[in-house]
């Protein structure tokens, strides 16, 4: 919401007609003379290498998984094998003009990105830097193995340490790119440009584009191209990211040399199949792959459709487009025509084609029409053609042989090696020692000054309770923890919807429109998949990302991001990447039933991401520090019901200075002897009624535990009050079926078995929707609830009248009836 930028009426009811730009389809014209002038002979060799060397490579994966042996080597390959056979060109022209710092996002089918990305990025370094990535990479353990592998010079010494890193990773070795833990769908090697390769179709669309935000925000060289196939099309995230990447803003309102949109590529192989699915003609109507781009922006996303069946109509596209981002008016838009003269997989029979199509193809093969132009035009000669092959094929039959030898000879990870590299468990003050960009000190932001004037504690020095208007609420905590980060980290930045002049949707950011230059704090687009994904893609990228959705229920609609991305990446990685990404997620109330559920138990049940749910002004403050100071991906709960909530339980109230909550530490808000709760989120109040209830009615002394945390979460601390007390409840807000805090429960009961005297319960809301506000008390745990089930299932309290059912009898019939 700028106000700056005025929406005027006579403007936008004033007739006129909308006028498309023309979008170029296969425009190259091939010319010797000027190719050879402008790749020279050695390029032009080069390519026809590089795309020899990705046809035997895919070759010899295929021979592998349907036959279980290549030019001698025999192997069982119980993984994956996407093949690109026929997409060469496409890959290698493109590769073969990118510069170590042009980072390429790819797909599941990337074995040829990858080799074809590394051998031009090997290329173009000079020979210390590129000893240097051989030697320290890993320890120099790939290295190692390369060089085993015969080799006259430093060139030839790359290729087979490109090739074994590659052939390793995808047979899970030890010293893979990825440590085998990528596998085929998912390696990559981010010193030579080539970025994470994603198994989601689609899926690098937005990671991409973070990656491109990183590069302008942080003001890095290079373009990011996300290659994703022409089925992606169909994939929303594809098209939020388009429409994110082409926003007005980065024109309009970025300054300070950075203005310009993120130079971020959106290049669709389009070899016209999703799996079995005919992306033209069948599953999709768009014609013409390259036409969607007039939907995007006015450029029409210089969409252009590039033969890519030819490297150098490839290269050429580069060349040309490379301006485009650099001036900052991309995005683009690629739709490069290509085929796969493979199925989707080995197991793929082709049945969805006819042989018919696939020999009108093979007429066209980029390959094989490559390298007669060379000969024909005089490079090579039909000999040296196949002496490139022989030599390349030699070489890849001795990498393949030293990657599939015994355990022994070469190793895979065991299970302590992928939980060492789950977590990063960083902690890093600053990503970069670039100077942090500010429009003004944080100690002369007016928010920060009148902070300073408020009481930090619920009741003043007379026990009296402090009015709203001048506590120190939750709210604050969380804007005192953010703004120390973005005046300390200089790469730190954050979007979400409503993010700037509004002031974040629950006012949180109130201030920060004032301290902070636009590319530092910016309005996105309600493309909830884009904000994560791009997250996902800026903190892997080298920078720190504060990424919000507005209401919890919209996770949903970033699942992929959520799940599968920042979740899986570091250990994808073999913790070669880290994730400094923060994902702040409102859990609200009073909304109904699409914007008042509490789903901790989703995110928790993901391994790879850290979740943190604070419940007091003390805790919000110490806990947003910690996750902004780590290099995890963090999904950090914030309760709608405790925004103006003051501190209640910190003795002296929320400090004014920096301090970090221990990680994973639950807290006692309550000493008891008789009986535990164990309390997540905003449901922590009204145990803490429920504990004043039972102690006041029932003479019953009850010890309150707020976990804080989801995941890490150290259940020592339970397990010895429970040893104390011998009973344990367990609330929160979400719903029953599914909670995170059964999972507490199995794991309490099992490792205080012997000390309990009853069993564990828990108490969560109704497994129904959520209801509307003035129904709520219906829906949520509260207090007589918590006393019901405890002398229902826990300890009898004499006197006592349940008001609501929480017998057994009740629990199976709920689960009866899927209730």
């Amino acid at each position: 919401m700028p106000r700056n930028l005025i929406v005027d009426p006579s403007n936008v009811r004033s007739r006129s007609v909308i006028t498309a730009p023309e979008i170029p389809v296969n425009a190259y014209e091939p010319n010797f003379e000027r190719e050879l002038e402008t790749y020279g002979k050695e390029g032009l060799i080069d390519i026809l290498h590089d795309m020899i060397a990705v046809r035997q490579f895919e070759t010899m994966l295929n021979s592998i998984k349907t036959t279980g042996a290549w030019n001698g080597v025999e192997y069982n390959h119980r993984g994956p094998a996407h093949l690109s056979i026929g997409q060469e060109s496409a890959v290698v022209g493109q590769a073969s003009q990118l510069a170590p710092d042009d980072f390429l996002f790819g797909s599941h089918r990337s074995h040829g990105e990858i080799l074809a990305k590394c051998y031009s990025a090997s290329r173009k370094l000079d020979n210390a830097q590129l000893e240097e990535i051989m030697k320290t990479f890993l320890d120099g353990e790939t290295l190692g193995f390369a060089e085993q592998v015969g080799y006259d010079n430093l060139t030839e010494l790359a290729e087979n340490f490109i090739l074994y890193g590659t052939v390793a990773e995808t047979f899970a070795r030890k010293a893979g790119f990825n440590r085998g833990l990528g596998g085929s769908m998912h390696a990559f090697f981010a010193p030579f440009g080539s970025m994470p390769n994603n198994a989601i179709v689609g899926g690098s669309a937005d990671i991409a584009l973070g990656s491109a935000l990183f590069k302008r925000i942080n003001r890095q060289d290079g373009i990011v191209i996300a290659n994703i196939g022409d089925a992606s099309m169909g994939c929303g995230p594809v098209w939020e990211a388009m429409g994110f990447a082409a926003m007005d803003q980065f024109r309009t309102l970025w300054k300070d040399g950075v203005q310009g949109n993120p130079p971020i590529w959106f290049n669709f192989f389009n070899n016209f199949y999703g799996m079995g699915g005919q992306t033209a003609g069948e599953t999709m109507g768009y014609d013409i792959l390259a036409r969607v781009g007039l939907g995007v922006n006015p450029e029409g996303m210089h969409a252009e459709r590039v033969d890519g069946l030819n490297p150098l109509a490839v290269a050429d596209a580069v060349n040309r487009k490379r301006e485009i981002l650099a001036a900052g008016k991309g995005p683009v838009l690629t739709d490069t025509i290509t085929y796969r003269f493979s199925g989707h997989s080995p197991s793929d029979a082709s049945s969805y084609r006819t042989r018919d199509e696939v020999e009108l193809w093979e007429q066209h093969d980029g390959l094989k029409n490559y390298a007669r132009y060379l000969v024909d035009n005089g490079v090579l000669s039909q000999g040296e053609v196949d002496d490139i092959q022989a030599k390349f094929d030699d070489r890849l039959t001795k990498v393949i042989a030293l990657a599939t030898k015994d355990e022994e000879s070469s190793p895979r990870v065991g299970i302590d090696f992928i939980e060492s590299v789950i977590y990063s468990n960083g902690n890093e003050e600053k990503l970069s020692d670039a100077g942090v960009e500010l429009l003004e000190p944080l100690e002369e932001n007016a928010r920060v000054k009148s902070l300073k004037s408020k009481i930090r504690t619920a009741k003043d020095e007379n026990g009296k309770p402090v009015s709203k208007v001048k506590a120190y609420s939750y709210r604050d905590a969380l804007f005192e923890a953010i703004a120390h980060r973005f005046a300390t980290d200089p790469t730190m930045a954050a979007w979400g919807e409503e993010n700037r002049d509004w002031g974040g949707a629950f006012a949180v950011y109130r201030g920060l429109t004032e301290m902070l230059p636009y590319h530092r704090l910016f309005n996105s687009p309600i493309s909830e998949a884009a904000i994560i994904g791009a997250g996902v893609g800026y903190a892997l990228s080298g920078g720190r990302a504060l990424v919000e959705l507005m209401y919890c229920d919209f996770l949903g609609r970033a699942g992929d991001e959520i799940f599968n991305q920042a979740a899986k990446w570091q250990a994808m990685s073999a913790g070669l990447l880290k994730m400094p990404l923060v994902m702040r997620v409102s859990v609200g109330s009073k909304y109904g039933a699409q914007h008042s559920q509490d789903w901790a138990a989703l995110v928790a049940h993901m391994p790879g991401l850290k979740v943190y749910y604070p419940a007091t002004p003390y805790d919000a403050k110490g806990m947003m520090n910690l996750a902004l100071r780590g290099t995890d991906p963090v999904v950090f709960f914030e309760s709608q019901l405790l925004y103006d909530v003051a501190e209640q339980f910190e003795e002296g109230g929320v400090p004014e200075g920096y301090y970090e909550v221990p990680e994973g530490e639950p807290v006692v808000r309550r000493e008891g002897t008789d009986l535990t709760i164990a309390v997540i989120g905003p449901t922590l109040y009204r145990v803490m009624e429920a504990a004043d209830l039972l102690e006041e009615k029932y003479g019953v002394s009850t010890e309150v535990i707020d976990l804080r945390f989801v995941a890490p979460l150290n259940l020592d601390p339970i397990v010895e009050s429970v040893k104390k007390t011998g009973r344990l409840v367990l609330t929160s807000d979400a719903v029953d079926r599914g909670s995170f805090l059964h999972t507490v429960a199995s794991q309490v009961q099992t490792l205080a078995f012997d000390h309990l005297d009853a069993p564990v319960t828990v108490v969560g809301s109704r497994n129904v929707i959520t209801p509307a506000a003035e129904l709520e008390k219906i829906f949520f745990p509260q207090p007589e609830w918590l006393i019901d089930a405890i002398h229902e299932r826990v300890l009898p309290l004499t006197g006592h009248v349940p008001s609501s059912n929480q017998t057994d009898a009740e629990l199976a019939r709920r689960s009866r009836e899927g209730l």
